[in-house]
């Protein structure tokens, strides 16, 4: 319902149509409502800056940072890392933002006992522990790169050809949704351009009836204007019009 200044009904507009239920984070947020396929009013240069400027008005007098319009939607589900002790201690550690620990290499060196413990049987027996251990981590290094030589190329060419079949896929899903977002999209493009004859047509039918309103408040006020100095011609004579109207004589003037 659009009202003039002096609060008299202009016009009638339909009632709004019923939104459907969304989601509660989204609550507050403004609904686009666009046709780029047929709205051309951005590519006047001054429209263009009459929106660039309210969005930049908008942006300067929000109070939300970037950071801010997270908060709103759900929140996501916490890690459970109940049976993963590791990764639990990975986590916090990257969340608290510290560095990771550095490798232990000392296990992987072989040294003699300290000088006050050459005569230490014990500590030449833990070096021997040590050298054997290693011994044995050598031997199963070169198996495994025996191994590799055998088998590594067939395996590796089994992992590539794995990865090229999920390629395919994902590529071929990618294709098939981009076909579907041109459909979307040409059919979006159909039904705005098969529809702004029409609409244009109820914008034109709707700016006349604005018109046709404005002038029959205008005329109205005219004809109220006349009766008022009719009603202050009439006091002036000593006319009771009141009276008059009461008894039916203006409205049946007798002959």
């Amino acid at each position: 319902m659009a009202v003039s200044n002096n609060g008299d009904v202009l016009m009638l507009e339909a009632p709004p149509p019923e939104q459907p239920s969304r989601p509660s984070w989204s609550i507050g947020a403004e609904i686009i409502d666009s046709l780029p396929y047929i709205d051309d009013d951005y590519g006047d240069p001054k429209v263009k800056e009459e929106v660039d400027r309210l969005v930049e008005d908008e942006m300067r007098r929000s109070s939300k940072k970037p950071t801010d319009f997270l908060k709103d939607l759900p929140p996501l589900p916490k890690s459970n890392f109940e049976n993963h002790p590791m990764l639990a201690r990975e986590y916090d550690r990257v969340r608290a933002g510290k560095p990771p620990m550095p490798l232990d290499m000392s296990r992987y060196g072989l040294e003699a006992p300290s000088i006050n413990k050459r005569n230490d049987e014990s500590a030449w027996k833990q070096a021997l522990q040590k050298a054997q251990r290693l011994l044995q981590h050598q031997v199963i290094r070169l198996e495994n790169l025996d191994l590799m030589s055998k088998y590594g190329a067939d395996v590796w060419k089994q992992h590539n050809q794995g990865l090229e079949a999920f390629l395919s896929r994902m590529q071929a899903q990618a294709v098939e949704l981009n076909e579907k977002i041109e459909v979307v999209n040409r059919e979006r493009k159909y039904h705005q351009q098969n529809a702004v004859y029409e609409l244009n047509a109820l914008s034109a039918q709707w700016k006349e009836l604005c018109e046709k309103n404005i002038e029959i408040q205008a005329a109205c006020a005219k004809i109220e204007n006349h009766i008022e100095e009719m009603k202050g011609e009439a006091t002036e004579r000593g006319w009771n019009l009141e009276s008059k109207i009461e008894n039916g004589s203006l409205l049946h003037p007798v002959r």
